[in-house]
């Protein structure tokens, strides 16, 4: 009778066993009760569902530890998400080894240090080889782990924001030890101390250290060979010169006092020591851009590069904004927008390649779905300003694509009937299209919605687009959307790849017009192989041609900037066969 009453107390893990499910979402008021009864963890049957690549488990108080299990049953975790619980003061067991694990998400927790035994994972051999975003921002942590490098040495982006972290470990800026890591955040916190180590992070393009209590910053950093961002608010510095430059100029602005010889005990010395270090910082730039792979651009011909020049929102005669409303940060938090102009979906299957390189990416980079949703839209068919908002599902209503205008709430209902009777008909566990994407609205009392000027829901993330806003062959202005419950950065990295993929299928398109309809095949093949210009006619027009990307900003309610893209630090693309147009 007992086992029979905790199998029923957890309706989710039956249901995921029996459909074979890859993702589960564990929230909603009634979690907390059972996670008590539980003793504060994870029900042992979770970690028998070895197909799971998402988990998240989310606003659980009663959640202190996840429990034992979770590294030997869940081998193929892609995504844990296991924010805004009581996780703390350390994590028993840890968590790793998780070796398909991608993405981490502790945020809003009580940790207060991840030491050996009670951290993240072993470091020899690494615990977490894949992981590529780790959020540890809220928590009470006062030092970060030693070995974090060794233990997670493919790390892109790092959230250590309000903390109480008042030093960086010496082997976290070691060099080579974190060669992808490309944002740092570390906001809010007792930093006291920035070391001049930190230039061997070769990748990292942006910085955010406000709101400690630093008091120089080192002339090094100027020597990042990418970095483009740096927030300094709310430090005491030294240097009053350089304290008046962080609240108000550019970073570049920043970047250059420091290269000059500027740093926090005073310009003097910087003077003095003038013409030997620029040259030798000059040397080690070069050096690290070298590593990096810069010096490949040299060896593409001109001609053959695709162009992309961006719009800042001053030069656009009717810029695009997008509003925030609060109610969406406990949904789904981050977008990111931009207006692409000039593509050719015309000619061939140019339409179809370009719908299918959504899918590709929402397979692959999106990880179907979980980490980030696209959206594309006619620009012809919107009127601006837009609204990015939650809605209960009972007063949302859409028109989705190839339906009638229906409720959220209707549509979920007919799309998990849909999705049974696909089962019963084709007598197998999964399913396709729209019917994948459901679970990911599990547990949630409002969607998120994006909305125009006349009222009309154009996207209904992660699910579906309107058909009012389709994109067609006549198409050749198109707004993009990308939304993410995880992360602001994977917003941008993903818009990155679909419009580096949108300015190769145009670009192969126009080239090849005369030759007829394209496989997707032979589109697979177009990066870093764009094919001769001067072989097909018209090829120099259109090598001419730049695709413009037109900056979007998004506000908050009263119309503070949030973020805009693309920025500075945006679109910096390693491919040698890209140029952006500033």
């Amino acid at each position: 009778m007992a086992a029979a009453a905790v199998s029923e107390s957890w309706p989710e893990l039956e249901l995921a066993e029996r459909e074979r499910r890859r993702e589960l979402l564990l929230t909603g008021p009634g979690l907390e009760q059972r996670v008590r009864a539980a003793g504060g963890r994870l029900p042992p049957r979770l970690f028998t569902l070895p197909l799971l690549h998402y988990l998240e488990v989310s606003g659980c108080g009663s959640l202190r530890e996840p429990g034992p299990g979770l590294a030997q049953g869940l081998p193929q975790l892609h995504s844990l998400v296991l924010r805004r619980n009581a996780l703390g003061p350390g994590l028993s067991p840890e968590l790793g080894p998780l070796p398909a694990l991608r993405v981490l998400d502790l945020s809003g927790n009580a940790l207060e240090a991840l030491p050996p035994g009670q951290g993240l994972g072993p470091a020899e051999p690494p615990g977490l080889p894949q992981l590529q975003s780790l959020n540890l921002s809220g928590n009470r942590l006062r030092e970060l782990p030693a070995d974090l490098a060794r233990c997670a040495p493919r790390l892109q982006t790092l959230n250590l924001t309000g903390n109480r972290l008042d030093a960086f470990p010496a082997a976290l800026f070691r060099p080579g030890a974190l060669p992808l890591l490309s944002e740092l955040a570390a906001a809010d916190n007792c930093l006291r101390e920035l070391s001049p180590e930190i230039a061997h992070l070769a990748s990292l393009k942006t910085l955010d250290l406000s709101n400690n209590q630093l008091s120089e910053i080192p002339a090094e950093l100027a020597d990042c060979p990418k970095l483009k961002d740096v927030n300094f608010r709310g430090n005491r510095l030294r240097d009053k010169r350089l304290e008046k430059m962080v609240s108000g100029c550019q970073a570049r602005s920043i970047l250059e006092y420091l290269r000059a010889g500027g740093r926090g005990g005073g310009r003097g010395r910087g003077k003095a020591e003038g013409p030997d270090r620029e040259e030798a910082r000059r040397k080690r730039r070069e050096r690290r851009k070298r590593e990096c792979g810069a010096a490949e651009e040299a060896g593409v011909d001109e001609a053959s590069r695709l162009l992309l020049r961006v719009l800042h929102v001053a030069e656009s005669p009717a810029p695009l904004t997008v509003r925030v409303s609060p109610g969406v940060g406990d949904v789904r938090p981050f977008i990111v927008g931009a207006v692409v102009r000039g593509m050719d979906l015309q000619p061939g299957n140019a339409l179809k390649r370009f719908l299918s390189s959504q899918t590709k990416l929402h397979e692959d980079l999106c990880e179907k779905r979980t980490a980030a949703t696209i959206a594309t839209h006619d620009l012809r068919a919107i009127r601006g300003p837009l609204l990015y908002a939650a809605r209960p599902p009972q007063d949302l209503r859409i028109v989705p694509l190839g339906r009638r205008e229906v409720k959220a709430q209707d549509l979920v209902r007919q799309l998990q009937l849909e999705a049974e009777e696909h089962r019963k008909q084709r007598r197998r566990q999964s399913v396709s299209g729209l019917h994948r994407y459901l679970h990911l609205l599990d547990g949630k009392e409002h969607y998120p919605c994006l909305v125009d000027a006349n009222g009309d829901v154009i996207s209904f993330p992660p699910i579906t687009n309107s058909e009012k806003t389709k994109i067609k062959k006549t198409t050749c202005d198109l707004f993009l959307e990308v939304t993410s419950a995880s992360s602001l950065q994977i917003c941008k990295d993903i818009m990155d790849a679909l419009i580096l993929k949108m300015a190769e299928i145009n670009k192969y398109t126009l080239e090849n017009k005369d030759e007829g309809s394209l496989s997707d095949h032979e589109v697979d093949a177009i990066p870093g192989q764009v094919s001769d210009p001067r072989a097909t006619p018209g090829a120099e027009q259109a090598g001419s041609a730049p695709l413009v990307v037109e900056q979007v900003r998004v506000v908050d309610e009263e119309g503070h900037l949030k973020v805009v893209y693309p920025s500075k630090t945006d679109l910096d693309l390693a491919a040698a066969h890209v140029t952006v147009l500033r």
